[in-house]
């Protein structure tokens, strides 16, 4: 009975009939990889620093020059090492004289060593893009297997377009390699059903992937070796009870050995005698947070980036919602952030996807393994005490997108095509807005929130401004304010001089000295009190840059 239930080889595809133009397929899959290539590169080439690239850009250089692991500890090595590979074929010169903590020495790189910082940058992201279309290879493998090329087709699409995965998919941050490494562990632990021996060890090698690139991937541990556990099962059911329990258990400690494996060979490659002496102070972490971070089998460089998190986790965060400012963070953020910041057909069918594994026998298998992991990552970010934007939750675009692909092969042959009908009609309208939103993804909100004009009225931060528009301020100022007094609030780790923007923060004079163009980023506009209310109140805007920067003439 239970390989009966767990036997998806027929699933959404009954009676399989050869495809008439073979190569169509692969066309449309070179097509949609193809135009999200072209998003995330322009968007790449166009987009200054990010607050927290020039942490990872620099670190990144320190391994490559220093083999140290002194920066950045409160991440694991591995996303830093992807992003180390654009840095050295960039090459840039490094200045191993220079002292300060790891945003100091990640500008000091940028701006300061005689680089040039669009190119280190675009080179830096260059790597990360081509993970993110890796990934959506493993989509694309994910959902055919589940249920045929149309599903696989749509699950592609869905991951193409979402503007999330295309906003965070090209910046050198760490994001999106975690969540895809994640997406691939539960793909190749779905495969291990048929080939326990191949397909989990290399299970295990992607979760340990995943934790080697953030901590954040700690909650999936015992999903995925639960999930481990269950396709060995599958597998030895016929066996007997006890042979099958002793396989089940042998092949969720094969994939936990193999990542714990991958995240020691990670801090390995930066540096073979794990030297590890923090230059930051770290954190005493007690109680049963202090036990867990005791007894993880990581190195100790490892378990003092996790103290560090928990004392980030102990920080009383600003947050924004909908309008309202707050200390601290609310359960619903994640949520009600993506419900802004997803296209409204994606929505739609996320949800029916959902409602087709569950409800659908010959899907249902697939359940545990799509929807699981996601429930329990999304529970656990939720939880965390940074609102700050829905890169926390890009997991879920992903492994809803293969979900989302079954609904078109949901149902009698009839019923199908009508399915499918619908299925293209939306996917269509998440291209259309997907694509109305480009080059400017970051702050992408969907039309029932009024698009990206109106994402800094309800989300801020990594949700709109993070610092990626001072390039185009600096053009936007040169071609249409040539001349005139700025006065600059900027939120973010570019450095505004450097771009040709010679202006003066407006709260260190008295407000009737600020006169010309008061230049805000969202963000500081959405978390504006005081003194800088005051000047934004009194002020006309006038302008915008990027859906992320206010322009305003006092």
């Amino acid at each position: 009975m239970a390989r009966e239930l767990l036997d998806t080889r027929p699933v959404a595809v009954e009676s399989p009939q050869p495809l008439r133009r073979p190569w169509l397929v692969p066309l449309l899959v070179v097509v949609l990889l193809a135009q999200m290539a072209v998003a995330m590169v322009t968007t790449a080439v166009q987009q200054t620093p990010t607050i927290d690239e020039p942490v990872y850009v620099g670190t990144a250089a320190v391994y490559l020059h220093e083999h140290s692991l002194r920066l950045n500890p409160e991440h694991p090595p591995l996303g830093k090492l992807v992003v180390g590979a654009g840095v050295a074929l960039a090459d840039p010169r490094y200045d191993a004289s220079f002292e300060g903590d790891q945003g100091q020495v990640g500008r000091h790189l940028l701006y300061a060593s005689g680089n040039d910082p669009w190119r280190l940058m675009l080179f830096a992201r260059l790597p990360v893009i081509v993970l993110t279309l890796l990934f959506g290879l493993v989509v694309f493998a994910f959902a055919r297997e589940l249920a045929g090329p149309a599903a696989a087709l749509t699950a592609m699409a869905l991951y193409c377009f979402s503007p999330d995965l295309v906003a965070h998919g090209s910046l050198a941050t760490l994001d999106v390699p975690a969540a895809g490494f994640l997406l691939t562990s539960v793909w190749l632990l779905w495969r291990a059903r048929l080939r326990p021996r191949l397909y989990l060890p290399l299970a295990g090698a992607a979760l340990g992937g995943a934790l080697a690139t953030k901590m954040s991937a700690l909650p999936a541990v015992p999903v995925l070796m639960g999930l481990a556990a269950v396709s060995v099962w599958w597998g030895a059911s016929g066996l007997g009870r006890r042979v099958a329990f002793r396989r089940a258990a042998a092949g969720a400690a094969v994939v936990a050995l193999v990542a714990v494996a991958v995240v020691w060979a990670t801090y390995l490659v930066v540096d073979s005698r794990l030297r590890w002496v923090p230059e930051q102070e770290v954190p005493s972490v007690h109680g049963l947070r202090g036990l867990a971070v005791e007894l993880l089998p990581f190195p100790e460089a490892y378990r003092d980036g996790m103290r560090i998190q928990f004392a980030f986790e102990d920080q009383p965060w600003q947050g924004f919602l909908f309008g309202r400012l707050y200390t601290g963070s609310l359960w619903y953020y994640l949520p009600a952030a993506l419900l802004v910041k997803t296209p409204l057909g994606m929505l739609a069918l996320w949800i029916a996807g959902a409602v087709a594994v569950l409800a659908v026998r010959r899907l249902r298998p697939a359940a545990p393994y799509l929807l699981v992991p996601t429930a329990v990552l999304l529970a656990a970010a939720m939880q965390g005490s940074r609102d700050f934007g829905t890169r926390y939750a890009v997991f879920v675009p992903m492994f809803l997108a293969v979900a989302a692909g079954c609904v078109a092969a949901v149902g009698s042959c009839r019923t199908r095509v009508r399915a499918a009908l619908v299925t293209a009609a939306l996917v269509a309208f998440v291209a259309v807005s997907s694509l109305r939103t480009f080059p400017y993804y970051l702050p992408y909100s969907n039309e029932a929130f009024g698009g990206p004009a109106k994402t800094h009225l309800r989300l801020h931060d990594a949700a709109v401004d993070w610092g990626q528009d001072l390039g185009r301020l600096a053009d936007r100022l040169r071609e249409q304010y040539e001349g005139e007094r700025i006065w600059l609030v900027y939120k973010g780790s570019g450095v505004p001089s450097f771009y040709g923007i010679e202006a003066t923060d407006p709260r260190t004079v008295p407000a009737r000295e600020v006169r010309g163009l008061l230049v805000v980023s969202d963000t500081s506009v959405a978390k504006a009190t005081g003194r800088l209310a005051e000047l934004i109140d009194s002020s006309r805007p006038i302008d915008t840059v990027g859906h992320s920067i206010s322009i305003y003439r006092r």
